[in-house]
């Protein structure tokens, strides 16, 4: 389409020929001339205006047709939420029916189907290590995806889950990750304490049993995100008499952990559910604190030359109509 462009100068080379040709006819006709310019006598050089504008028009409305695209940095106004799923071997029990993972995910994907656009969902999982499933985004599908991947597998670190959330947070908001998802359950490799405010638009969902049985320490995790201003909502996933799990040959009783969930939410801020009774989670949303942010976006600017050019071609046309009584 931008080779179409070749032709404006063509185009600038025809009037100026119709222009000599124009004062030729003048000079060999005499009287006839003068009637001719009298259309446009005394405008001198600005006769020349609405050509001028109608040759700008066509070269915006060729480039309009070239569909051009520019990055443009837009302000919208932003939350992250963090899904962290137990996927421990106990989130197999099914004190919940069918399953407490099961349990987990419907209530997940119904918390999931019900957020506002402006808030990017991110998914991670950790039983005695923890890892980003999906990075936060606001494409529910693959949300709703990453959820139903999900399968229950060994022990459980609330603290790994925890710090991987906090790595999703800084990496989607474009910071070097200071957390290490392997750490020791010494207290000296925990994160150092940030500024206040740091990811006040972030919050970290905890789907769990809160039955902790791997290192490190969950509330020097949670403490963590505290630090910075990062609330933890904590879901209990399971029922407080519990289920037996024959796991591997041996038998294993497993029961939600309601005081530890509660401490952990207690510590950040945040609050705590229990899935079994609680069902509207949407009130987590109600706390999460947005912000404006500014994302530099590829957008096609089609419309913008098309208008523009529509619109100077208008006032060519304008020009041409009160100082000749005509089109050029």
């Amino acid at each position: 389409m931008l080779l179409l462009l070749l032709l404006i100068p063509l185009f600038v080379v025809l009037y100026i020929r119709m222009q000599q040709r124009r004062r030729r006819l003048a000079a060999s006709y005499g009287s006839l001339g003068l009637v001719q310019e009298t259309a446009g006598h005394g405008l001198g050089s600005r006769r020349h205006i609405p050509a001028a504008l109608f040759l700008l028009s066509l070269t915006l409305l060729i480039v309009a047709l070239a569909r051009p695209q520019t990055v443009v940095s837009l302000p919208r106004v932003e939350g992250t939420l963090i899904l962290a799923f137990d996927v421990s071997g106990s989130m197999a029990a099914d004190d919940l029916k069918p399953t407490r993972m099961e349990a987990a995910k419907a209530a997940a994907r119904d918390f999931v189907q019900h957020q506002p656009p402006g808030v990017q969902i991110g998914v991670v999982a950790f039983s005695d290590g923890g890892f980003s499933v999906q990075a936060p985004t606001n494409d529910q599908e693959a949300i709703l995806a990453s959820i139903n991947r999900l399968t229950p597998q060994r022990g459980t670190s609330l603290a790994h889950g925890i710090l991987a959330s906090l790595n999703a947070i800084a990496v989607d908001a474009g910071q070097i990750s200071p957390f290490n998802s392997s750490l020791s359950p010494t207290p000296e490799t925990m994160p150092t304490p940030e500024p206040e405010g740091t990811y006040m638009s972030a919050v970290i969902v905890l789907l769990t049993d809160g039955d902790n049985t791997a290192p490190p320490d969950p509330f020097a995790a949670a403490q963590a995100a505290a630090d910075r201003d990062v609330r933890i909502y904590t879901v209990g996933i399971g029922s407080a008499s519990g289920a037996t799990l024959h796991i591997d040959g041996f038998t294993v009783h497993t029961q939600l952990d309601e005081a530890t969930l509660q401490q952990i939410a207690q510590l950040t801020e945040g609050a705590y559910y229990n899935a079994e009774t609680e069902q509207d989670l949407q009130k987590i949303y109600e706390n999460l604190v947005p912000q404006l942010v500014i994302k530099p976006e590829n957008m096609e600017v089609t419309s913008l030359f098309a208008g523009v050019g529509i619109l100077v071609l208008l006032i060519g046309g304008i020009f041409s109509l009160v100082w000749f009584g005509r089109l050029p």
